[in-house]
């Protein structure tokens, strides 16, 4: 099982780590910090139940708003005085959600980071309604068990709750809340300006956030670091920091045969099928390491430094266990899983063309498309990467277009794809893993910690780290709490209840980090 540390989940230990609180003058022991969240772990459970409840899929704006509204109640709850920022070209997307939590003669400022948002769902794929939060013994393959909410083992580190959300990124919320809530207990305020932000699109690529961020400078524009609650443990199960993000863009690439779908058999070995071609273009940008061929796809790239190339490292003896955990005979690369991060990749999310299973037919389709997936690191730009895409499927001897072809193209070009760049999108962040104020929250992500704590230079994953970079000039890091096998993004999306406990108590622990 993989998991946080369990000394972080008891109050058994209350010697064993001693973090400063500056404001009040008086060392808060690890083990008061597990207490006064044990004692409010029904509060904050029954908190993110109802948050889970409330549909967040990206694409509906109603239900984020819902998600938006709910947020604000809970942090209004907590005397933080929210407001809901929007950009102002679009008041109608969905807000950042804003509070600040001032400390008496802090000198610095730290934002907290997280979203609301969520990916897509197909409840035929769950094995619980994804918007019914359900709490589980275990996992469904190893017989886990449906509990009730009131029932004594709703508490235990070991019940996982399922819901889309649970690991990504409602988690981040209510660890941030609850944080808040063992300070309140502790009557204890951060060592920092706290300043809250809860954003609404990050499963979107973020497209209004900096203009939400420049409309609103005057509250956002002044801070010394963010630090982002998002994203799975290692799967080792130590905590994780990064100091980094990969940009990412996303790509749907069409693929045309005949103006309609054809009888295979009246049809086959005369009409061309565009599934087929498809597989060849997409079978062609990569060798078989898993390497691009694409020109130019690795020009650019901002190497890394000592620190870095150390961390990837130190991280590499855990990717056997990673492997085999993945039920994988080999990785697709001869690179550690940390030094893959490092890299520019390019996915296939999916692929469709006609139908397959029960309702497949006997045809030639008319189109095929894949969408792409394409996760930049420091030193390419977007728009950039796109253009080489482009230029190797004109290679390829392709007519590209960003619509879909007239009859005309279509009987002159016996080659045609369509290759559109979906909205939003950002280029990679990456800070220095010697940055002053980023070393001091490691240290108290160390210290709340028994085990060693990995630090990696970036995360394969991407976040708005650049955008925040370069519309308000700050840098940001990482600290994950969620458990590695969370399925975000998939069906039976879950977090283990220890992961939320332990986040609790790290991200209490951080901001109750010693001076610098």
């Amino acid at each position: 099982m993989l998991r946080f540390p369990r000394r972080l989940l008891g109050v058994a230990t209350a010697a064993l780590a001693v973090l400063a609180a500056p404001a009040h003058g008086r060392p808060v022991p690890m083990g008061a910090i597990a207490a006064a969240r044990s004692a409010q772990e029904r509060a904050i459970l029954d908190q993110f139940l109802d948050l889970l409840a409330i549909p967040n899929v990206a694409a509906d704006r109603d239900g984020l708003r819902r998600n938006a509204l709910a947020i604000e109640a809970m942090l209004r709850s907590r005397a933080l005085a929210p407001q809901l920022l929007t950009a102002p070209d679009d008041p109608g997307a969905p807000p950042v959600v804003y509070a600040e939590w001032r400390s008496p003669n802090a000198k610095r400022t730290l934002v907290l980071y997280a979203h609301y948002d969520g990916q897509p769902v197909d409840p035929a794929d769950w094995s619980s309604p994804p918007f019914t939060p359900t709490l589980r013994s275990s996992s469904p393959e190893k017989g886990g068990m449906a509990l009730s909410d009131a029932a004594p083992a709703a508490l235990d580190p070991e019940t996982r709750v399922y819901a889309r959300g649970a690991g990504d990124d409602k988690a981040g919320v209510l660890v941030v809340l609850g944080a808040i809530d063992v300070l309140r207990a502790l009557r204890r305020r951060p060592t920092d300006n706290l300043k809250i932000v809860f954003e609404g699109e990050e499963e979107q690529g973020s497209p209004h956030l900096a203009r939400t961020l420049e409309a609103h400078r005057d509250l956002l524009g002044r801070a010394d670091l963010w630090v982002v609650c998002d994203g799975p443990a290692h799967p080792s199960g130590r905590p994780l920091i990064v100091y980094g993000a990969r940009g990412d863009i996303g790509v749907d690439l069409t693929v045309y045969g005949p103006n309609h779908p054809l009888h295979s058999g009246h049809y086959g070995n005369w009409a061309p099928n565009p599934a087929l071609r498809l597989a060849r273009l997409l079978a062609a940008m990569k060798d078989d390491k898993g390497r691009a061929t694409i020109a130019g796809w690795y020009d650019g790239i901002v190497p890394l430094g000592e620190l870095e190339r150390r961390a990837i490292a130190e991280a590499a003896p855990f990717d056997d266990q990673v492997r085999v955990g993945l039920g994988l005979a080999a990785p697709e690369s001869d690179l550690s899983l940390a030094g893959a991060a490092t890299e520019p990749s390019l996915n296939i999310n999916g692929l469709r063309s006609a139908a397959v299973g029960a309702d497949a037919a006997n045809v030639i389709p008319d189109t095929a498309t894949a969408a792409l997936d394409v996760r930049l690191v420091a030193g390419e730009d977007p728009q950039r990467q796109f253009e080489k895409l482009a230029a190797f499927v004109r290679a390829q001897g392709y007519l590209v277009l960003d619509r879909a072809p007239t009859d005309a193209e279509r009987r002159a070009n016996p080659l045609i794809a369509t290759l559109r760049l979906r909205p939003g999108g950002y280029p990679a962040a990456r800070a220095p893993m010697d940055d002053p104020m980023a070393r001091t929250i490691a240290d108290a992500v160390r210290l709340a910690s028994r085990e060693p704590v990995v630090e990696l230079p970036t995360s394969g994953a991407s976040l708005p780290l650049s955008i925040i970079a370069r519309t308000l000039g700050a840098r940001g890091i990482v600290v994950s709490i969620a458990n590695s096998d969370d399925n975000q993004h998939a069906a039976d999306e879950n977090l283990r209840l220890g992961n939320l406990w332990a986040g609790v108590d790290l991200y209490a622990a951080l901001l109750l980090h010693a001076p610098l």
